[in-house]
């Protein structure tokens, strides 16, 4: 369980340097520039990424129970999770459904927390979808006051079907097994 939390410190740390320390974060960019910054960035997102996964797939070995969600809730979080990967796609493809979400990435890892909360029970569940929930709402919360300018153009009508077509594909392809291979759980038992 250590291992989880400290990978979230890390992976969720890093991620909100823009939401607790912005001018910091600026003063970084221009004394290392952009592409050292990001270099650093990604490896300690990595780190914590790796920390993370690694800590949960141990805590999941001795699980600790907080609460037995009804089965039907399972029902709910596979609604919740249809627009998921839509989202995730409309992310790098900018089109109307990337501007109507204004920050897709963050509603996807809303929507996915919180569809792994209402299925899921365990200490561990709890610590890792209930920590990127929070950090999600609080990262959206940070852009709108930060003022970050959002996307105004248009964008293609065709990148608008590619991420419906593609996310959908890929959320059948999880329904359909590719679940229960990476992750060892059949999301709908």
């Amino acid at each position: 369980m250590i291992q989880l939390v400290v990978g979230l410190v890390i992976f969720l740390g890093i991620h909100s340097v823009s939401i607790v320390a912005r001018p910091w974060r600026d003063a970084m960019v221009a004394r290392l520039g952009a592409g050292t910054w990001k270099g650093l960035y990604s490896l300690v997102a990595l780190l914590g990424f790796v920390l993370m996964i690694g800590g949960y797939s141990a805590a999941r070995l001795e699980p600790s129970l907080l609460y037995v969600p009804p089965v039907g809730l399972r029902h709910l979080a596979g609604l919740l999770m249809l627009p998921v990967f839509p989202l995730l796609f409309a992310t790098y493809l900018p089109g109307r459904l990337k501007r109507w979400a204004k920050h897709p990435m963050l509603v996807a890892v809303k929507l996915w927390a919180l569809a792994h909360l209402l299925a899921n029970g365990m200490l561990a569940d709890v610590l890792l979808f209930g920590s990127l929930l929070l950090w999600a709402v609080l990262d959206r919360i940070s852009v709108k006051r930060r003022g970050e300018a959002l996307s105004t153009a248009e964008g293609k009508i065709l990148n608008d079907v590619l991420a419906i077509v593609l996310g959908l594909a890929v959320y059948g392809l999880f329904v359909m097994g590719g679940h229960l291979m990476l992750f060892g759980v059949s999301p709908f038992g």
